[in-house]
């Protein structure tokens, strides 16, 4: 599916416009066209992708480079396909290690639909996870160029991933994405901040909208995170390991237990099968 450019430039317009609120906002992350249609069923007017949530839906572990752009880029166009809402994509490390392979991973994302995109400075290696901060700065500086050459609101997300590999250095993480904005990153992005302190810091030192992962670290709520200064968050793969975890509780009754009460608790046939065939809803202004 080619989404239609008026349509597209209308999903950039409107995820760029949401991170200037005085109140963050959430970005609800699918792993698929069937969860994508459901968040948005429920409300949720921006979406993003999940590296994590598409790598376990396929049978892989995250984050060390089991993921080929393709695969990337194909889920993320379905997940498109099945919302009338802004999509942002993670790109994990976009892909590529020369500028022009970066760019062109930006260009890909855009003609799938996608009207933003994260990309990260890890490296996907378990011995060596983050890369240094000048390589780093140029890669984010590739990308920015790429989004800004499109016709659309291309919204791109730096991502300092310290905290994420352990690595709990909250000033090189602060510097890392400093550069970034500096190399123009619209948004920041540290996964896994450890507390509210950490947040408050990071987001009082940046001039540009930041993301906070909600679910790791302290559990603060939308108000909460909004009054430390966040502008915009995001669930990572929260949802996708949601969803597996109450399969996995399911598969383990029937397996340990020979019982069926999960059955009780699943969503009736008729009612998911209404929102899965109903057309989606979701922000046009």
């Amino acid at each position: 599916m080619q989404l239609d450019p008026a349509d597209q430039y209308r999903r950039g317009v409107s995820f760029s416009k949401a991170h200037e609120g005085d109140r963050a906002f959430v970005v609800a992350n699918a792993w698929d066209a069937g969860s994508a249609r459901l968040l948005t069923q429920l409300g949720f007017t921006a979406l993003a992708t999940t590296s994590a949530g598409l790598a376990f839906a396929l049978g892989r572990s995250d984050g060390v480079n089991l993921l080929a752009r393709e695969q990337a880029l194909d889920n993320a166009r379905s997940i498109v396909a099945a919302t009338p809402s802004a999509v942002s994509a993670d790109l994990e490390s976009c892909y590529g290690t020369s500028d022009k392979e970066i760019a062109r991973t930006i260009e890909l994302a855009a003609e799938a639909g996608l009207v933003g995109a994260s990309i990260e400075d890890a490296t996907g290696d378990p011995l060596d996870p983050i890369l240094p901060v000048e390589v780093a700065v140029e890669r984010v500086a590739a990308a920015v160029a790429a989004a800004r050459a499109l016709p659309f609101p291309f919204t791109l997300t730096a991502r300092a991933e310290n905290f994420l590999y352990g690595r709990g250095d909250l000033g090189d993480t602060v510097a890392r994405l400093q550069a970034y904005q500096a190399a123009g990153a619209d948004v920041l992005y540290a996964p896994c901040l450890p507390d509210v302190e950490a947040i408050r810091t990071v987001c009082s030192v940046l001039d540009k909208p930041v993301n906070v992962l909600a679910g790791v670290g302290p559990a603060l709520s939308v108000a909460e995170l909004s009054a430390c200064g966040a502008r915009r968050i995001s669930l990572g793969s929260a949802f996708a390991r949601a969803a597996i975890g109450g399969f996995l509780r399911a598969a383990r009754e029937v397996r340990e237990h020979g019982t069926f009460a999960f059955t009780q608790q699943a969503v009736p046939y008729g009612e998911l099968n209404t929102l899965m065939s109903e057309p989606a809803t979701g922000e046009r202004s």
